[in-house]
């Protein structure tokens, strides 16, 4: 009785989320115009908070730097880094880099305390003097992301509107040909990105993620920069916080396709699922955002981010079917043993296949326009092995769950290679 109950509510888990994502997919295929504005010369500021990031710093700053930009600076906050991380900013272009160095025991309490900081230093060390802040952009690039060369021209359209408070480029894996975990990964932020992310412009719900999110000053003010908390809070994913919060105070996230910024993809599963668990144990600490929405969101971008915002409980619900399949198919077979005659008919196999594959073809489609050499037939393939690649978030949630239960908060950063 209890496996059929955990079956049925699975399934109907899986069929909801089905529907969700079939409107997504529909949605993401609508083309946004957008035209240009008055041409308002605004300055791009990049924060790069960092802690222990040698063996990647350099590239990211070296592309940085050489963007066909006007008006842009690179701010590298050194988080109390014991390896050569500050002898690497300072050693770039000094008239495009600037180093911030924190120290213990102020630092290391996560990126969004670095990031706060490195808000108040552009204000008190005068760089920003003078600038209206509606023309000052803000983007956050992770140590080892390496934007598209043509990242500022993509986005900078996007602030034309005043409403605009941020914009998020895709993502993408610079080393996505080192393996299968690293192509899946790299498929992953795609479809994210491709689908999600564009269909959620028109339930005004974008998301903003830790890497190539660029924001309006003007906007991060509104969240609490004047008064030197800072706009970032503490939540192990300050990104999901900060980009709800900005919807709350009526700003606009836009979401821009024509740009990615590129990351490592993590190489060992182990580390991979400890990542996921710090995203997770982030979703479950954002449950605290629900009266925010309830009280200053519009209907149609709060009822979608509450959905969003549901994903842990929904993948915790959903880890429980492929237990209760096995379980139900081993009953099965033991009763056709006893029945001398097979009690599995031909729908044992083909419902099961239907609600967890149906999806791929899509996936392997979009990811397909993506990564052009990749090929239609190679693609979809492939979005069938990421089907099971999902059940890493099964590992990852219920290990951030145990560590929110039991009052474990550090930060889980990624280890470079």
């Amino acid at each position: 009785m209890i496996t059929e109950v955990l079956l049925w509510s699975s399934i109907a888990i899986i069929v909801m989320a089905g529907c969700y994502n079939s409107t997504l997919f529909v949605l993401s295929r609508r083309r946004v115009r957008r035209d240009r504005g008055p041409r308002t010369e605004r300055l791009y500021v990049f924060l790069l908070a960092c802690l222990n990031e040698e063996k990647v710093l350099a590239e990211s700053l070296a592309r940085i730097t050489s963007l066909p930009a006007g008006n842009f600076m690179a701010l590298v906050i050194d988080d109390a880094s014991d390896d050569r991380t500050a002898a690497i900013a300072r050693a770039a272009d000094p008239d495009r880099v600037r180093l911030l160095q924190r120290h213990l025991p102020d630092a290391r309490k996560g990126k969004g305390a670095a990031l706060n900081n490195g808000i108040r230093h552009l204000r008190e060390s005068g760089i920003l003097d003078g600038r209206d802040p509606a023309d000052v952009i803000v983007c956050v690039v992770d140590a080892d992301g390496r934007l598209d060369p043509h990242v500022v021209q993509a986005v900078d359209p996007y602030f034309d509107d005043p409403r605009t408070g941020a914009t998020q480029v895709g993502v993408r894996m610079y080393n996505r040909h080192k393996g299968l975990l690293a192509r899946l990964q790299d498929m992953e932020f795609v479809i994210y990105g491709d689908i999600f992310q564009s269909a959620r412009r028109y339930f005004g719900s974008v998301g903003m993620g830790g890497n190539g999110q660029f924001m309006r000053l003007s906007a991060l003010d509104t969240l609490g920069g004047e008064d030197g908390r800072g706009p970032w809070s503490d939540s192990l994913t300050e990104d999901l916080d900060l980009g709800v919060r900005l919807i709350a105070r009526g700003w606009t996230n836009q979401h821009c396709t024509t740009a990615a910024v590129s990351q490592q993809a993590v190489l060992d599963v182990k580390r991979l699922v400890r990542q996921r668990s710090r995203w997770f144990q982030g979703h479950l600490q954002s449950a605290g955002l629900i009266p925010l929405i309830l009280r200053e969101v519009p209907t149609k971008a709060a009822v979608d981010l509450l959905y969003h915002l549901s994903s842990p409980v929904l993948i915790l619900l959903t880890s429980l079917l492929p237990l209760s399949f096995l379980i139900a198919t081993a009953g099965t077979l033991i009763g056709s043993v006893q029945a001398g005659h097979a009690l599995i008919s031909p729908l044992w196999i083909i419902g099961p296949y239907v609600l967890s594959f149906t999806a791929a073809y899509a996936y392997g489609w979009v990811y397909s326009r993506r990564e052009r050499g990749l090929g239609l037939v190679r693609a979809i393939l492939l979005s069938h092995v990421f089907v099971f690649y999902g059940y890493i978030w099964f590992a990852a949630g219920w290990w951030g769950l145990w560590r929110m239960l039991t009052g474990k908060q550090t930060w889980l950063k990624t280890a470079r290679t």
